[in-house]
C-alpha cells in the first residue's frame, strides 16, 4: 500500500515539464536522491529516509565560455549493471555525471546541421538498457551510448531511426535473456510508439501508431506498454503485438507523467489537476497480476 512520507522542500520550483522528477534510492547508504529541472539548471537533493534534506546541488548546462546557458529539458539517473550515471539533456547537448552530480564524465554536443532555422534543437527522453544509455532527440532519432564499467571513455555506438517527430520519452525493462522480448519503448510528439529489442543489437520490433496527439510519457512492465497522451488518455498495449488492451479516459487535459512500482506492479500518473493511483482489481481478465 502507498503511504505518505514527510515532505521535502526544494530551494526552487520545478518547471512545468513532462517527466520532471527523477529519483534514485541508495539503501546501502541510507540515502535517496531527487532531481528536478527549472530553466537552465537542475536541482539535485539528497535526503535521509525520515525526509531530512542532507545536501542540495545545482547543475547547469555547460557549453563553454561566453555561451548563454541553455534550457535543460530533463534530468534522469541511469542505473547500469556496474555504475550509476546522472544524465542531463538540454537544447545544446547531453551531459553525463557521476551519480551525485559532482563530476561530469561526458559531454555530447547536438548536431543541428539538419535542423531548419525555425526548428528547436534539443535532447529529451533518457533511459538505461544493459550497458547502454539511450537519449532521444528533436529529430526523432535515438542516440545510443556505450558506457564502460568506469571512466569517461563513453562512445556513441549507434543512432536508432524509428520516429519522424521529436522523441518525448523512453522506457526500458530488463529482457532477462529471453529471445524476441521487447525491452525498450520510445514515444514521440505524434503519439507513435516504437517497441525495440536491445540484445544482441537494437532491433525495431513493432510500431504502434499514434492518433494526432503527443505521448509525453511511457512505461514498460512485463510485456505491457503504458502510455499517456495529450488528450488525457492512458492506454495499455501489448508490447509484442501492439494490441490495445485498456483505454482510460479519466482526464480532460494532458497526462504529464507516468510511473510504476515494478515489484508491486502498481502505477501512478499525473495530469494538470489530478493524481491517480490504481491497481489491477478492475481489469483482472486483461493484464498480468497487479498491474495498474
Amino acid at each position: 500500500m502507498f503511504r505518505r512520507e514527510r515532505s521535502i522542500s526544494l530551494r526552487g520550483s520545478a518547471a512545468a515539464l513532462c517527466n520532471n522528477l527523477s529519483v534514485l534510492q541508495l539503501p546501502a547508504h541510507n540515502l535517496t536522491y531527487f532531481g528536478v529541472v527549472h530553466g537552465p539548471s537542475a536541482q539535485i537533493l539528497s535526503a535521509a529516509p525520515e525526509g531530512v534534506p542532507l545536501a542540495q546541488r545545482h547543475l547547469h548546462a555547460k557549453e563553454g565560455a561566453g555561451v548563454s546557458p541553455s534550457l535543460i529539458t530533463q534530468v534522469h539517473w541511469c542505473v547500469l549493471p556496474f555504475r550509476v550515471l546522472l544524465v542531463l539533456t538540454s537544447h545544446r547537448g547531453i551531459q553525463m555525471y557521476e551519480s551525485d552530480g559532482s563530476i561530469m564524465v561526458y559531454w555530447h554536443a547536438l548536431d543541428s546541421g539538419d535542423a531548419s532555422p525555425v526548428q528547436a534543437v534539443f535532447a529529451r527522453g533518457i533511459a538505461a538498457s544493459g550497458h547502454f544509455i539511450c537519449v532521444g532527440t528533436w529529430s526523432g532519432r535515438v542516440l545510443v551510448f556505450d558506457i564502460p564499467a568506469k571512466g569517461p571513455n563513453i562512445v556513441l555506438s549507434e543512432e536508432l531511426a524509428g520516429h519522424q517527430t521529436a522523441v518525448t520519452d523512453i522506457a526500458t525493462e530488463p529482457a532477462q535473456g529471453q529471445d524476441c522480448v521487447a525491452d525498450m519503448v520510445t514515444a514521440d510528439d505524434s503519439g507513435l510508439l516504437c517497441v525495440w529489442r536491445s540484445r544482441p543489437e537494437f532491433t525495431l520490433l513493432i510500431r504502434i501508431p499514434g492518433f494526432g496527439v503527443p505521448c509525453p510519457s511511457v512505461q514498460l512492465w512485463q510485456g505491457i506498454v503504458a502510455a499517456s497522451y495529450g488528450n488525457g488518455q492512458v492506454r495499455l498495449y501489448e508490447a509484442t503485438t501492439g494490441t490495445l488492451h485498456v483505454q482510460i479516459n479519466a482526464h480532460a487535459r494532458a497526462i504529464c507523467a507516468l510511473d510504476l512500482a515494478p515489484e508491486a506492479g502498481k502505477g501512478t500518473w499525473t495530469g494538470h489537476c489530478s493524481l491517480y493511483i490504481s491497481c489491477q482489481d478492475v481489469w483482472t481478465p486483461i493484464l498480468p497480476p497487479c498491474f495498474f
